[in-house]
């Protein structure tokens, strides 16, 4: 069993790396929903020239449909480059957060090792202090 202090560290780290997960999962929810946002944006440009082919009202009414439609588009590929920098900033603290986990978890495990170790030791000169004791009196 680890000390408490080495843990707690560990419980500590793994709540942020589960914090962290979570977060990473949050902004990549969003990219993902804004890249289908644009997806669906072009699909309905699309549809709406095909539409209006050949329709002579419909060619004022296309001039202001594509200009919303690009205005709504652009800020939703704003919004993809904004959290793609999240994003790799997100799997970056993550990875520095699973790199603290596995130093704390190696320090736990080396003091394990270590404290057995010691035990071990305490454990022989117990055994090697009761033999001696047993050839003293044996050899009076």
């Amino acid at each position: 069993m680890a000390s408490n202090w080495a843990a707690s560290l560990i419980r500590i780290s793994n709540h942020e790396v589960e914090t962290l997960q979570k977060r990473l999962a949050e902004i990549v929810d969003r990219r993902q929903a804004a890249e289908m946002k644009v997806a669906m944006l072009d699909a309905e440009a699309e549809a709406e020239a095909l539409q209006a082919q050949g329709d002579v009202q419909a060619g004022w009414y296309m001039i202001g449909f594509r200009q919303g439609s690009k205005i709504r588009r652009d800020q939703a590929l704003l919004e993809i480059d904004q959290t793609l920098i999240e994003e790799a900033g997100a799997r970056d603290a993550l990875a520095m957060a699973f790199e603290s986990l596995k130093k704390y978890e190696h320090v736990a495990e080396a003091a394990k090792v270590a404290r057995a170790k010691l035990v071990g030791k305490l454990e022989i000169a117990a055994l090697d202090e009761l033999g001696l004791r047993r050839a003293a009196a044996g050899g009076r």
